[in-house]
């Protein structure tokens, strides 16, 4: 597995999301146990999370036990109460066991605010690095200030084929200021799993070290290398080691990211 830097902390290039497929309660933690411990296995130590996805932060801590040493977590703060993040912020560090590698503003909600709170945590020597995220084209304006102000290591930001808004400002401001770039929604939230491409058209892709549509997506965006890392979620065991599959180089070229970005134009 390769790893890429976010400001002190090498990361796998391929890590695992819980939004949506960690939402679940205590009877499927033992399910949830298995997909963590078969990506920590292969080398994707690094897990994403929210105290917007209902019990995920839970669901991982539970999942993770006594392997938590072994994980990177970034997790968010997400409230417009200075009283409520507050909590948050306590919550997810409980979860993490009282430190958090990656802590994010997410989608900005009150992001001055959030920093500072944040920052007195990182003084503290409870978190390591802060960043931000945001799903919406029309907000990243605001990303890229929050981004120029030099208060944050990392952003999270959605990048696949279909959604390409980040290559106008985001990446290359991120390059410019050597700040890392997690990627949300690499496979579109599944929507381009709608018509895959057969074994023919990836056929080309073997070279590369890809089978499947899903390392062919995710390697799509790991080989623009001002990207950090993907994010994938899934609560599919044999997923597992298919997307950190992909995370090795090596990686397309111009011509073949041409490809892939038409065989997506096709599954969507």
């Amino acid at each position: 597995m390769d790893t890429r830097r976010i400001g002190t902390i090498d990361v796998p290039v391929v890590g695992m999301g819980t939004s949506g497929t960690f939402e679940v309660d205590d009877s499927d933690i033992g399910s949830r146990a298995a997909i963590v411990h078969a990506a920590l296995d292969a080398g994707g130590t690094l897990f994403d999370s929210s105290p917007m996805y209902r019990e995920a932060e839970h669901v991982l801590s539970e999942a993770l036990g006594p392997r938590r040493a072994e994980a990177i977590i970034a997790t968010k703060v997400w409230h417009a109460d200075d009283d409520v993040a507050e909590q948050q912020i306590a919550a997810s560090l409980a979860f993490s066991g009282g430190h958090v590698e990656l802590f994010q503003v997410h989608n900005l909600v009150e992001w001055e605010a959030r920093l500072t709170q944040l920052e007195r945590e990182r003084d503290n020597g409870t978190i390591d690095e802060i960043g931000a995220t945001h799903w919406k084209a029309s907000a990243f304006g605001d990303l890229a200030t929050v981004m120029r102000t030099g208060r944050i290591s990392f952003i999270q930001i959605p990048y696949n084929p279909g959604e390409r808004e980040v290559e106008g400002r985001i990446l290359p401001l991120a390059e410019e200021m050597g700040i890392g770039v997690l990627v949300m929604r690499p496979f579109a939230r599944a929507d381009l799993f709608a018509n895959p491409p057969d074994a023919t058209a990836l056929a080309p892709l073997a070279e590369f070290g890809v089978t499947t549509w899903a390392q062919a997506l995710l390697k799509w965006g790991l080989s623009d290398r001002r990207i950090t890392a993907a994010i994938p979620a899934t609560s599919k065991l044999a997923r597992v080691g298919e997307n950190i599959a992909a995370g090795v180089g090596p990686w397309f070229d111009d011509e073949t990211r041409g490809y892939v970005a038409r065989l997506a134009t096709a599954a969507e």
